[in-house]
């Protein structure tokens, strides 16, 4: 199976935020966001591996800004790593106010998608091939990110991990 380019993912999709889409406050409701996200992943994950996928996990999502009634959201999504069946996708979420002419940034996250066989079970998705520093920083964090998400479900034991303590246990003679 060939690899493929990390820019071959790339997806962005853009929402307006309609009343229905708010709060009590006219703000984006958290839900909602998380949703078109999760469509975004989807699509950056199925350019990826040519295939159906499904959402895995979701990372820490964060709300930096509101996005608020009448705002377009804009949401940028790309592989950043393949594993074995599983891809780690990252996602930027900005708000654009368009009546001012401004763009903010609303929150970031990490979804991880399984692509799926015609039997609904999990399938080898290509390699990832980083061309930017950008990207490359990405690839290289998200095996630490993984090993935190499959220490928290318990499905790793930490003596496991070891990019973590990597981290926090640099090896002798080695200088930072």
């Amino acid at each position: 199976m060939e690899g493929k380019k990390a820019s071959e993912s790339f997806t962005v999709m853009n929402e307006l935020v309609l009343p229905n889409d708010t709060n009590g406050f006219g703000n984006l409701m958290g839900g909602r966001l998380m949703y078109w996200m999760d469509i975004a992943a989807a699509m950056a994950a199925g350019k990826h591996c040519n295939s159906p996928s499904m959402t895995a996990s979701v990372d820490n999502i964060s709300f930096k800004n509101p996005i608020k009634l009448g705002n377009i959201v804009h949401i940028e999504a790309k592989v950043t790593r393949a594993f074995n069946t599983s891809m780690e996708i990252h996602l930027q979420v900005w708000g654009e106010d368009s009546l001012h002419q401004y763009q903010y940034e609303s929150n970031e996250a990490y979804f991880t998608f399984v692509a799926l066989d015609p039997n609904n079970k999990p399938r080898k998705v290509p390699a990832l091939i980083p061309e930017t520093e950008e990207e490359k920083k990405a690839y290289e964090g998200a095996l630490r990110r993984r090993q935190i998400r499959l220490l928290l479900g318990g499905k790793i034991k930490p003596d496991d991990a070891n990019e973590l303590k990597a981290l926090f246990f640099p090896k002798e003679g080695k200088s930072e």
